[in-house]
């Protein structure tokens, strides 16, 4: 009996340090700089603007956006960042669309990523850039382009 709970023991600890994260959880690795707060720079006067982003598990990532107008919600935005078995997508759920948005991830760094859904009305590009606590977020599509950016105010 002795040898038994030895050898299960021993397949335990193999099984522990055999394990390996879920296939993409590595590229998702690579956006952990983007978890915190992030507030937003280039917002009109008399409004606040800022994301935040927090990891859910090895495959996804959880975030939102919102604007304020003095006290008033005037925008929320639900993003997810998740891997599954067709890729990496950012997921953008807005009140203007009637389901979740989802952008195929298509270049990835340590310093940003770009998503495209080229079928969605607007924008078709997403582009997240990082240059130091500095955070550009482009949305584009159509020829028609706008910035946000961001400054990194917690982790």
């Amino acid at each position: 009996m002795k040898r038994f709970y030895s050898l299960l023991l021993l397949l335990v600890i193999a099984y522990t340090y055999g394990y390996t994260q879920s296939p993409g959880s590595e590229k998702l690795n690579q956006l952990s700089w983007l978890i915190g707060k992030w507030e937003r720079q280039n917002v009109k006067p008399g409004k606040t603007s800022h994301e935040h982003w927090e990891p859910v598990s090895d495959n996804s990532m959880r975030g939102w956006g919102v604007t304020l107008a003095g006290t008033d919600t005037i925008f929320v935005e639900k993003l997810q960042i998740i891997n599954n078995e067709e890729g990496l997508f950012y997921v953008a759920d807005v009140a203007e669309n009637v389901e979740p948005v989802y952008f195929k991830i298509v270049a990835l760094s340590e310093q940003g990523f770009v998503c495209e859904n080229p079928e969605h009305d607007f924008p078709k590009r997403i582009a997240y850039v990082l240059s130091g606590d500095q955070l550009k977020a482009t949305i584009s599509g159509d020829g028609k382009e706008i910035d946000f950016l961001f400054r990194k105010v917690t982790q």
